[in-house]
């Protein structure tokens, strides 16, 4: 499976962005739990947002609740993260990934097929 993330750009503090990831392959994703990642320079990476293989399971760390939400298209095979009232601190590479399971843990190694990545800056 190929991700491919998109959508990150500049924005000033406070604005919005939205990411996408579009699954490339035969194989879908749509059994697939699906995370947003992220790392910022010098830093190690974090999850920052998680759905499950139907989207009634959410998850985010309390660095991202309610500023971030993840969704996704099951028949598009495609996975976004809507990020809003962002904050200089939020600036990273952002990365998709594709669980080993149905489900999106935090912990990044139980992620099979990750993104390339796009960079998100944030300024004040």
């Amino acid at each position: 499976v190929q991700l491919q993330a998109s959508g990150g750009g500049l924005v000033q503090a406070g604005g919005s962005l939205r990411l996408s990831c579009a699954a490339s392959s035969r194989r879908t994703i749509s059994n697939n739990g699906m995370g947003w990642f992220r790392q910022a320079p010098g830093k190690e990476r974090e999850f920052v947002a998680g759905i499950s293989w139907n989207g009634a399971s959410t998850t985010y760390p309390d660095s991202v609740k309610g500023r971030f939400t993840i969704s996704r298209d099951r028949a598009k095979n495609t996975v976004s993260l809507q990020m809003s009232s962002l904050k200089p601190e939020d600036t990273a590479v952002y990365y998709c990934a594709a669980s080993r399971t149905s489900y999106a843990p935090t912990d990044s190694t139980q992620y099979s097929y990750w993104g390339q990545g796009t960079l998100v800056t944030v300024s004040s």
